[in-house]
């Protein structure tokens, strides 16, 4: 089952100064939205496969759409995070079937790489309801700079029978990092840790 679209939004945010010092080069973080249809809302389903190759066709769709808007190449990028909201005639369940099974394989391909679990959250909610996308090192989950979130939201989604799938990508951790961790020149990039 193919993604029945309805909108799709790309937003980039560039932080130039954090706490009176200068960013340089500037921390990047692009998240892409997709509002679609819950062909499940209103009814308990019991096979959510067709959710799940949904989920599949938006790692891919929004993980290209982040990397496109951050403008550079994907070993580039340096964490990812996915999250869905449903509206109120879904279930969490169908935010888990988008989310986990087959997004992350093709989100990894558009960032090159990524050992690490993509970081998620699931919520339920009416339009405009705020969704937090968590981030998370791409390759190495240990690297404290890097444990993020971006916030989102659109005034009209989800209506009751659809679902806001985010995806988020960074070029960089949290600006000014100084809680100490794993560094980015000290990633391995093996066992999705170190």
């Amino acid at each position: 089952m193919k993604a029945n679209i309805r909108k799709t939004m790309v937003l980039v945010e560039d932080t130039l100064t954090e706490m009176g010092q200068t960013i340089d080069p500037p921390t990047r973080r692009a998240v892409a939205i997709a509002v679609i249809a819950n062909p499940f809302a209103g009814q308990y389903v019991e096979d959510l496969e067709p959710l799940m190759e949904i989920g599949a066709e938006m790692g891919d769709l929004l993980g290209r759409k982040c990397v496109d808007a951050l403008g550079v190449d994907p070993s580039e990028t340096e964490s990812y995070g996915k999250a869905a909201l449903v509206g109120e005639n879904g279930e969490l369940e169908h935010a888990a079937a988008i989310l986990h099974p087959k997004l992350g394989a093709p989100l990894r391909k558009a960032v090159e790489k990524g050992a690490a679990l993509v970081p998620s959250s699931k919520k339920r909610g009416g339009p405009g309801t705020p969704l937090d996308v968590p981030l998370g090192h791409k390759d190495a989950a240990y690297v404290r700079s890097h444990f993020d979130g971006i916030e989102v939201r659109i005034p009209d989604a989800p209506a009751a029978n659809e679902i806001l799938v985010a995806v988020a990508v960074t070029d960089s951790g949290r600006p000014l990092p100084r809680v100490g961790g794993l560094t980015t020149d000290e990633v391995k990039g093996e066992d999705g840790l170190r």
